[in-house]
């Protein structure tokens, strides 16, 4: 078994630097559809790792755009009838014509819209991965939820204690959706199936900066450009909390930000197998 689980590390770590270094050399167009709040640190996360951001939304152009990308990242925040109308658009294109994409479930714990819009899209539309807190993971499935705002609740945050029945629920969710689940929290879970990838990296600072978790959205959108969802979404979950972890030392959340900017640019694959609190648990 701990020989399985070194080639299992060894095999994922070449994966990884093969994805990051593709990313660098094609410079895939990233349509991202995103709200407002976070759009520009959104675009500057895609150019950070390599990739070439677009944030069309207008739903006259969107299908046009996305048949050009070679990834979609769509987002719930901040929805509006508009961009609704323009990311159904924009998933039904990606999966008639195979483009990875991923769908990031903001507030669907606290939102009856986003949830009922959410199962929707994902019906006709399967996204390659879906993302989102424990609360906004359950309340997806019909689970009781404890949602604060689009914030994760307490009594749903991934512990040692409960890691095991939260793992059984997200892979249940994969096979149902046939998608890679992403959890995110203090205790990372990236979710195929019988495969699942535990990450601990990350920090408190992360949670004080509104827009990290569109950033990572479109960080895996750029990264599974590649068409490997898996290691793509393992990668981007590890480089956005190796980041936050060498930004934390700042005044606040000013100087927070540009760090952290600073680091998805600038962190080689070398420093991010070095600093990856990575567990593989099949």
């Amino acid at each position: 078994m701990i020989h399985q689980r070194f080639t299992q590390e060894i095999a994922i770590q070449k994966r990884l630097k093969e994805i990051k270094d593709k990313v660098n050399k094609e410079k895939p167009l990233v349509h991202c559809l995103t709200n407002t709040i976070s759009i520009n640190d959104c675009a500057n996360a895609v150019l950070a790792l390599g990739g070439k951001p677009i944030m069309a939304e207008h739903p006259r152009e969107v299908k046009e755009v996305t048949v050009t990308a070679n990834a979609l990242a769509l987002n719930l925040g901040n929805i509006t009838d508009s961009r609704m109308e323009a990311m159904l658009l924009s998933a039904k294109v990606a999966y008639e014509k195979g483009i990875p994409s991923i769908i990031d479930l903001v507030g669907v714990g606290c939102s009856k819209l986003r949830r009922e819009y959410a199962k929707e899209l994902i019906k006709k539309a399967p996204p390659s991965v879906i993302k989102g807190n424990m609360s906004e993971l359950k309340a997806l499935y019909e689970l009781p939820s404890h949602a604060q705002g689009i914030d994760v609740g307490k009594e749903d945050e991934v512990r040692e204690d409960n890691l095991e029945e939260n793992t059984a629920l997200l892979r249940q969710l994969s096979k149902a959706t046939k998608a890679v689940i992403v959890a995110t929290g203090a205790i990372d879970l990236i979710v195929y199936e019988e495969q699942v990838y535990r990450i601990d990296n990350g920090c408190e600072m992360l949670t004080k900066l509104t827009g990290t978790g569109c950033m990572l959205n479109v960080m895996i959108a750029t990264l599974i450009s590649t068409g490997k969802y898996v290691e793509g979404a393992v990668l981007g979950t590890l480089m956005m909390g190796i980041a936050g972890e060498r930004s934390q030392e700042t005044k606040g959340n000013g100087s927070f930000r540009v760090a952290l900017l600073d680091q998805l640019c600038t962190l080689t694959a070398e420093e991010i197998i070095e600093e990856s609190k990575l567990t593989i648990y099949a």
